[in-house]
């Protein structure tokens, strides 16, 4: 666990941003009871900037605040990630639509670029790069898009995804799969088809959500 202290004039949003960070990395596990007085000592900072901080984390979903109880970590249950992965589907299928329809030239050879990455890191079944060119692919057709809400409201979802212990991409051909998604989102893009791009992005986020019920009915097998 890390103790670095934070400086006395850091803002609130920073101590949000290192607690954001323990929160995704599962140092804080879903469910954890957060120790304020400990947190405030560790950071050298009062509770007051500690407070502020959560009350942003609580906006975003990643922890619950209880009456006289405390704060927690949120837990995420399999019916809420089928209700976000539903609301997902919808919303980046609409910024594939928006996308399709919006992009330019340059706009398409970008989207080439970073399909060009995920190809090599799939072929070197390389995870984390293949995590890192998934994330850019989805934001350029976002920022293509051209709709800050629409990108505010998946970004927030997205933090909410990330309290999940299991990853999609674990499951045995995911990654095999998703590339293929990937491919066919790229041609309706590039074919300028709104109606393919949107149905194909709604398939690939739905298909994210069942790679990961795979994924739990398999270690629940093991437990």
């Amino acid at each position: 666990m890390s103790a670095s202290r934070i400086a006395p004039l850091a803002l609130y949003q920073e101590v949000a941003e290192r607690l954001r960070e323990r929160i995704f990395s599962h140092e804080l596990q879903p469910g954890t009871w957060v120790d304020e007085q400990a947190l405030a000592e560790q950071y050298g900072i009062s509770r007051t900037p500690l407070r502020e901080a959560l009350k942003v984390l609580a906006a975003e979903g990643l922890v619950t605040l209880k009456p006289r109880r405390g704060c927690y970590v949120t837990e995420i249950s399999d019916r809420d990630l089928d209700e976000i992965f539903t609301v997902m589907a919808m919303l980046e299928g609409e910024c594939a639509r928006a996308c399709a329809g919006r992009a330019g030239e340059s706009d398409l050879s970008r989207l080439k670029s970073i399909h060009t990455d995920l190809e090599r890191a799939a072929g070197k079944q390389d995870i984390d790069r293949f995590f890192e060119a998934n994330q850019a692919f989805h934001q350029a057709i976002q920022q293509i898009a051209d709709n800050r809400w629409l990108l505010q409201v998946i970004e927030d979802l997205r933090k909410v995804i990330k309290l999940s212990r299991h990853h999609s991409l674990f499951s045995e051909g995911r990654l095999e799969q998703a590339l293929a998604e990937h491919r066919a989102i790229l041609d309706a893009l590039l074919e300028r088809d709104t109606g393919a791009a949107e149905a194909r992005m709604r398939e690939h986020i739905r298909s994210g959500r069942t790679a990961l019920e795979r994924i739990a009915r398999a270690k629940s097998k093991v437990a």
